[in-house]
């Protein structure tokens, strides 16, 4: 190793000289190489003095810049666009599509609370029945779970709907028997009405004359009837009047709390974006880079070689020379590697930062108000007519 090669002056990159090859067959990064080898070497002193690195220590710093690059950007998109990009499959790859800002993911939120009202959500609801018993006013939906709903161990049931009600008063509209009918029906049926809601109505009277009588019927069910309703506590469901018939089916719908805990729900994709270490991202393409972000590449490459060539030299602490001995500067070098790469980094996510979606915007929103201030300044014309 003491005769190793060193910096020879100039170099001929070939594919495989990189420890991955991520971008050696990149034509863009094939000519680039050979110049930032070039372009580091002579910020470290060539030929003044002697750069002892060789040519593949070079080229394995500029695959990690441009690597590094690509992961502080992606990495950024990554916490912008999260809520957009999750449930999305992982068999894409978002490196240079535009991401459409969506509400995918807060619906997915919201949908649990409609999913209490039977208005969303991903949890089934089941329907079953019981029979009604003469005299029996209560009735253990537990039980009937346990018999009949298919649980599994330590698996229970929430009730969220009970179909125990009267007929809707539009059935009775015409029923004498109702306290408010009317005579009507023969009309109905001259018309060819008669199989309808009663739409004479709709042409004779307005329809605050259907809602009184609608009103009226449901009033004296109320008051003059044992009113259909019911009381659910604990699934023990106690019905209002008691039957008094026995055979009779009395529905409800319910979900099994296992499906309400299950925080795993189908997303219908095979492959789904589940955090932020599957967003399909890959290492960027070089020779899509534009050259801002090239310079920023090859600054950082800088410091990787500095840090390189500075733990190579603190090898050898002196070099013994005639009558002397000559101290190279291995922490100088790792020193300024390390304080150059950090800086950097930080240069980056703050420009990026700076591009973020809510800086933008603020940023419109300020030049727009001082549009408008400049625009305030300008006389207005008096219009006489």
């Amino acid at each position: 190793m003491a005769n190793a090669t060193i910096w020879p002056g100039s170099s001929s990159f070939f594919p495989g000289d990189t420890p991955f090859g991520f971008y050696d067959y990149d034509y863009q990064f094939q000519m680039d190489a050979d110049k930032v080898a070039d372009f580091c070497a002579r910020r470290l002193g060539y030929p003044i003095s002697d750069v002892e690195l060789q040519p593949t220590h070079l080229y394995t710093a500029f695959e990690e810049a441009v690597t590094t690059y690509g992961n502080e950007v992606y990495a950024y998109k990554v916490r912008q666009d999260y809520l957009d990009v999750e449930g999305a499959s992982t068999g894409s790859n978002f490196n240079n599509t535009l991401i459409q800002p969506n509400m995918a993911s807060i619906i997915r939120m919201s949908q649990q609370y409609g999913e209490e009202v039977g208005v969303g959500g991903n949890v089934e609801w089941y329907s079953g029945s019981i029979t009604t018993v003469n005299g029996q006013q209560v009735y253990d939906l537990d039980a009937w779970a346990a018999a009949s709903a298919s649980l599994d161990t330590g698996d229970s049931i929430e009730i969220k709907r009970v179909f125990y009600q009267a007929p809707p008063a539009i059935v009775r509209y015409f029923d004498p028997y109702a306290g408010t009918g009317t005579g009507m029906q023969n009309l109905l049926d001259t018309f060819g009405w008669g199989n309808y809601s009663p739409a004479i109505n709709f042409l004779l009277m307005p329809i605050n004359y259907d809602l009184q009588k609608i009103q009226a019927i449901e009033f004296n069910d109320q008051i003059r009837k044992s009113q259909y309703s019911f009381e659910l506590i604990n699934n023990k469901l106690k019905l209002f009047p008691i039957p008094t018939v026995d055979g009779g089916k009395l529905f409800f719908q319910y979900i099994k709390n296992s499906d309400r805990q299950n925080p795993a729900g189908d997303s219908g994709i095979n492959s789904p974006v589940t955090n932020v270490s599957n967003v399909p991202y890959a290492n960027p393409t070089y020779k899509l880079i534009n050259s801002i972000g090239r310079q920023w590449i090859f600054e950082y490459t800088l410091a990787l070689a500095k840090e390189v060539l500075g733990y190579v030299r603190g090898k050898y602490g002196t070099v013994p020379i005639p009558g002397a001995e000559v101290t190279l500067n291995h922490a100088d070098l790792i020193t300024a590697g390390t304080a150059e790469k950090n800086a950097l980094v930080e240069r980056l996510r703050g420009y990026l930062e700076e591009t973020s979606r809510e800086k933008l915007l603020e940023r419109r929103a300020a030049e727009s108000d001082f549009k408008q201030k400049e625009l305030s300044q300008a006389p207005y014309f008096i219009y006489i007519g």
